[in-house]
């Protein structure tokens, strides 16, 4: 799969890194979870490629996009995904698809702008926040405690661990002069997080696009959280992939790739079907 690489430049100067598999299909877009990038769902793009014109953002903060934006609000990053399809799909509803924050963000910007999106895929999403205040401090405290530069892929992984995740986070190391180190600051993903903690329960409800909520047996939401999310929302569908944890995407690929493919040509179909709200 080759993928043609530009930068959109998002309404406060913010720049987005922006890969494209090109065609003339109909487009997809990937948005990844916090703390990482586009390179994650690469693997999620070829599977899609041959149906679908496939693009991949790193959102603002994350990847090869601006690392310290000043505005990490939910409205900055809807503003950056808007400004993509209007970029790269002008004239089209794209359909998005996005896993844990980028689910968050993937249903926003559909809950915002309805007449750019087709149908939603939320992979491990949700919208009901969080009842923890100390929850996203807690996670920037984790990012702030890498002992970074790592000297090498070796230590990386002894201090990281051996998940699927990490996998990820270590490909996308940027290869500085003094070592290796993440492509996101801890405190820029603690404030996105905090964004992301605020309960979304009124645009979720008024939602006008179909939606795919895909969640994951040994995933982060219990069985409650999942059926309170359906349950709200009558346009949306509900898949679980078995055996698979919060980042499917990346542990359970293959099961993935298969409820993804189905659920975006159901999606399509319902887009066309559906009479417009």
């Amino acid at each position: 799969m080759e993928l043609s690489r530009e930068v959109v430049m998002a309404l406060d100067g913010t720049e987005l890194a922006v890969a494209d598999t090109g065609g003339d299909r109909p487009p997809v877009m990937l948005l990844h979870g916090l703390a990482g990038s586009s390179r994650e769902l690469e693997a999620t793009a070829a599977a899609l490629a041959d149906e679908w014109r496939v693009i991949l953002v790193d959102q603002r903060g994350h990847g090869l996009s601006t690392r310290c934006p000043t505005d990490v609000s939910r409205h900055a990053f809807v503003d950056d995904v808007v400004a993509v399809v209007e970029a790269c799909a002008t004239g089209q509803r794209v359909l998005l698809v996005g896993q844990s924050m980028g689910a968050h963000t993937a249903f926003m910007t559909a809950a915002s702008r309805p007449d750019l999106i087709a149908g939603l895929v939320m992979l491990e999403g949700h919208v009901d926040g969080s009842d923890r205040p100390d929850e996203a401090a807690e996670l920037g405290r984790y990012f702030a405690s890498w002992p970074v530069p790592f000297p090498d892929e070796t230590a990386a992984r002894q201090f990281l661990g051996s998940d699927p995740i990490v996998d990820a986070w270590v490909a996308d190391f940027d290869e500085a002069p003094d070592g290796l180190r993440p492509r996101f600051e801890a405190d820029v993903m603690e404030r996105t997080i905090a964004a992301v903690h605020e309960a979304r329960w009124a645009e979720w409800e008024q939602l006008a696009v179909p939606v795919l909520a895909v969640f994951a047996e040994r995933g982060m939401f219990s069985e409650e959280r999942r059926q309170e999310l359906i349950r709200r929302n009558p346009r949306a569908h509900r898949v679980d992939i078995a055996g698979a944890g919060h980042d499917a995407h990346l542990d359970s690929h293959d099961a993935w790739v298969a409820v993804l493919r189905s659920g975006l040509r159901d999606l399509a179909l319902r887009r066309e079907t559906e009479p417009d709200r």
